[in-house]
């Protein structure tokens, strides 16, 4: 059903201060429902503390946080009732079979819907009805976090938070943690905090980047490069005399700039163009090579991958914050 309220988590000004320090510095962003929205920074940028304030694990030193239109700070057990939290280390108890922690997280959350079934569909979600009664001390690493996804699902939340879910776990848990938090995204609002950049562009619709406690980007997940660079940048190889292929290639309507590279691929030169915000080159680039009869063996971007924007922009946001006298 849709919320009644605009956003299903609304965060206004965030502030967290500790002495004179910043871990948070007025922090605000929107999340529609259904939206699975990845917090991507540093160690330390303050992704973990918003969670934190999020989930009512710790108070604010000022600002707002809504969930579904209920703030945690004012009504703070009603917000709770609409999240689950995993955090990086799951909260599990190793003693207890899975079924017997699943029930008493069960009672814990004082869930009201039928009990019996709904441990089973938990469980079913997260495929842990193989291990259902085994010992949890007992579970592999993996089989571990999807006991502490569970948790976060019981009682059907409407937004649930995920604080590093991947850490540790081998390349085949790490896919199938993915898989469900996909999934999850389906029937839940669903929060990612994560320094992983392929964790991010695997899962997440939206990103939003954190610095030293401010927000520097949040953008749509295939529209980052777009929104924050003023240039678009792509490597192109091509066959042909390199004086006038580069010649031609800055007389391409678009392009504000090109580098030839010391690279080859086979008999073809690389070169690195530069185009204008908003207007897309390649047709005009392929009507120009075709005219002049120079095969083009490869066209791909150049330095947009994830990991090159975030390395960009935190660099470009520590240069900015400088001179204000430094904000942590």
């Amino acid at each position: 059903m849709q919320s009644p309220f605009e956003y299903m988590v609304k965060v206004e000004n965030l502030v967290k201060r500790y002495g004179s320090n910043y871990a948070l510095n007025d922090v605000s962003f929107e999340i529609n429902e259904g939206e699975i929205v990845g917090l991507l920074g540093p160690n330390g940028a303050g992704k973990s503390t918003a969670m934190n304030i999020l989930t009512g694990y710790l108070s604010a030193t000022s600002g707002s946080a809504y969930i579904d239109g209920i703030s945690m700070v004012e009504k703070p057990l009603e917000a709770k009732k609409l999240i689950g939290f995993l955090p990086e280390q799951p909260p599990v108890y190793p003693e207890m079979t899975v079924w017997e922690y699943l029930n008493f997280v069960y009672e814990l959350k004082g869930c009201t819907l039928p009990r019996k079934e709904h441990i089973e569909e938990v469980m079913d979600v997260v495929k842990l009805g193989d291990v259902r009664d085994k010992l949890i001390s007992h579970l592999s690493k993996g089989y571990k976090q999807r006991v502490g996804i569970a948790q976060a699902i019981m009682g059907d939340p409407k937004v649930v938070v995920f604080d590093e879910p991947t850490v540790g776990l081998d390349p085949k848990q790490i896919l199938e943690v993915r898989n469900l938090l996909r999934t999850l995204g389906k029937r839940h609002t669903v929060i990612l905090s994560t320094h992983i950049l392929s964790e991010v562009q695997a899962v997440c619709e939206r990103i939003i980047i954190i610095n030293k406690g401010r927000i520097i980007a949040d953008e749509k997940t295939e529209e980052l490069t777009r929104a924050i660079e003023d240039t678009y940048r792509y490597e192109v190889r091509i066959s042909g005399p390199q004086k006038d292929v580069l010649a031609a290639l800055k007389k391409v309507n678009g392009v504000t700039g090109v580098e030839r590279t010391d690279g080859r691929d086979a008999d073809a030169q690389i070169y690195i163009v530069d185009t204008a915000k908003g207007i897309d080159i390649r047709k005009p680039l392929f009507y120009m090579c075709a005219e002049h009869g120079w095969p083009i063996l490869g066209l791909s971007p150049f330095g947009t991958d994830l990991e090159s924007i975030f390395v960009r922009l935190i660099d470009r946001s520590d240069i900015q914050m400088r001179p204000e006298g430094g904000n942590k």
